[in-house]
């Protein structure tokens, strides 16, 4: 596959899901998702990935992949790059907590999910903040904040207010999303990529990169691990 390469692409794009065979690709980008167990991590990336819901989902044993190609493109100058997305879904429970921080220095960007339902899975945020930002490749990684489970009215206990007001203390984005009805899951992911893009652009020098971007490695897909889903 083609290597990372550096671009003077503006901001403005569309995303376009590539359909077919596998193809080269200009950008490979990591993501994490992160969060106490039960949240909502997978179904969050089974949802963008594929675009479905399963109700039934046993949890997460260590770490789950998956994958999505789309396009970054440019309407000022016509230029696109191809995106490939890696997606890494971990478990929530303690005893991973070394596993899934062993992952950390090579993520590009972090999809931090907590459960709008769950008091304590909202109260644990600024411990996986935290987590990011001690074992992240640089101090101030790129990170959106997703409440989940938001078609649950009825027994949701964290406001978006006090949701807003955490990702503002802490200068990041908020995003109040559903895996069960698809509600701002693409768009969180969007927002993530926007980011890293323009980390990308704005990075003349390539030291705020993690390695394997800034030397331009060859990022071949990883080997696929064995899946079990956490809801």
């Amino acid at each position: 596959p083609a290597h990372v390469k550096r671009t003077s692409s503006p901001k403005t794009y569309q995303y376009l899901l590539m359909v077919g065979g596998k193809i080269d690709y200009d950008y490979s980008l990591k993501f994490l998702t992160i969060g106490n167990a039960a949240v909502g991590k997978t179904s969050f990336l089974v949802r963008y990935a594929d675009d479905v819901f399963e109700t039934k989902y046993k949890s997460t044993v260590g770490i789950d992949y998956r994958e999505k190609r789309l396009v970054y493109k440019s309407h000022e100058n016509d230029r696109s790059q191809r995106i490939f997305i890696q997606l890494w879904d971990t478990a929530g429970q303690e005893r991973f907590l070394s596993l899934t921080t062993g992952l950390y220095r090579g993520t590009m960007g972090f999809l931090l999910i907590f459960d709008v339902t769950n008091q304590k899975s909202f109260d644990d945020v600024q411990k996986w903040l935290l987590q990011i930002k001690t074992h992240a490749y640089t101090e101030n990684p790129d990170i959106i904040l997703c409440g989940n489970k938001v078609d649950l009215v009825s027994t949701r206990l964290v406001s978006e207010k006090s949701a807003v007001e955490l990702a503002t203390k802490f200068g990041i984005k908020y995003f109040e999303v559903s895996s069960a009805t698809g509600h701002n899951v693409e768009e969180a992911v969007k927002a993530l990529v926007d980011a890293i893009m323009d980390r990308i652009e704005r990075s003349s020098e390539t030291d705020d990169l993690p390695n394997r971007i800034k030397n331009g490695d060859h990022l071949s897909t990883p080997d696929r691990p064995r899946r079990s889903c956490s809801c």
